[in-house]
């Protein structure tokens, strides 16, 4: 991205490499996306280039929803995004008392611009769009939209992207669900925005809309515990060979990316992510897929 820093460096490490042959030239970041992992002089446990120095900032936006997290509390340990940023943060060797959470609504998370946190979990898809401001560490869970309608309407009896086309949908601004109605279902007229998934939720008990797009989970959580009248109509399946995932969004130039990266990256391979989304997240099996 600065092809002039390229010479600098080089002439910096042939410097170095003159004093004392001791010093090398290590990189001082892992690499965006990579798999550095934490033990190297970049991601030395506790030591990270971070906002605030020995402690992790996190993101996240305010309501801070089930089953996302529980009772409005992301410092709580509960709910699977709460659980995701510890378990992460204990990879990257800070301790539960060295984390420390910040209110930073949805937009604001992956808009350019500097960064107040060190990673942002708020059910963020990674996009190339977003990529242009923001980094992203690799996915920690594997999407699926779902939609969301009051028991005997119209919506509610839809089997496929179709019987949507001729129903009012609604979505929170700048989500990935928007982009599907947009993109997939190409409704007859606009969709509603909302700017927070309780205005979408009081939209849809008001009849101001028939039908809402969240993801799958938020979905389960919407018509099990908030709207008793409200049931899951169907899913959409993961299209193309790229799978939507939510992944922790970071400064554009953080230092830390790729060992956040390696952190997500061995707690899926731990299994960890697996046992987390289980006891936190809602089973799918028996959601219709809506072709």
């Amino acid at each position: 991205m600065y092809p002039s820093r390229r010479p600098v460096r080089l002439t910096v490490c042939a410097a170095a490499v003159l004093l004392t042959t001791a010093v090398g030239c290590a990189p001082q970041e892992a690499a965006p996306g990579g798999s550095q992992a934490a033990g190297t002089r970049s991601c030395t446990p506790g030591k990270l280039a971070t906002v605030t120095p020995g402690t992790l900032t996190v993101g996240t936006d305010k309501p801070a929803y089930a089953p996302w997290f529980r009772d409005d509390d992301p410092a709580n340990g509960k709910g699977y995004e709460s659980a995701v940023a510890y378990a992460v943060a204990k990879e990257l060797g800070y301790g539960k008392d060295a984390v420390r959470w910040r209110t930073v609504p949805f937009n604001s998370a992956f808009a350019p611009g500097a960064k107040t946190f060190d990673v942002d979990l708020n059910q963020v898809s990674i996009s190339p769009q977003r990529k242009r401001a923001v980094a992203f560490s690799s996915g920690y869970y594997d999407v699926r939209q779902a939609v969301v309608a009051l028991k005997g309407s119209k919506a509610a009896g839809a089997r496929s992207a179709a019987d949507l086309k001729d129903v009012r949908l609604g979505a929170q601004v700048g989500s990935t669900s928007l982009d599907l109605i947009n993109d997939t279902i190409r409704p007859s007229r606009p969709a509603a925005v909302f700017q927070k998934n309780d205005l979408a939720k009081s939209a849809l008990k008001n009849g101001q809309v028939d039908a809402l797009l969240v993801d799958l989970p938020t979905a389960f959580f919407l018509t099990s515990a908030e709207l008793k009248n409200a049931v899951v109509v169907g899913q959409f399946a993961q299209q193309g060979p790229a799978k939507e995932q939510f992944g922790m969004v970071l400064d554009k130039e953080s230092r830390i990316t790729g060992c956040v990266t390696a952190a997500v990256d061995a707690l899926r391979r731990k299994g960890t992510l697996a046992a987390l989304e289980k006891r936190w997240l809602a089973d799918a099996v028996d959601v219709p897929v809506l072709k």
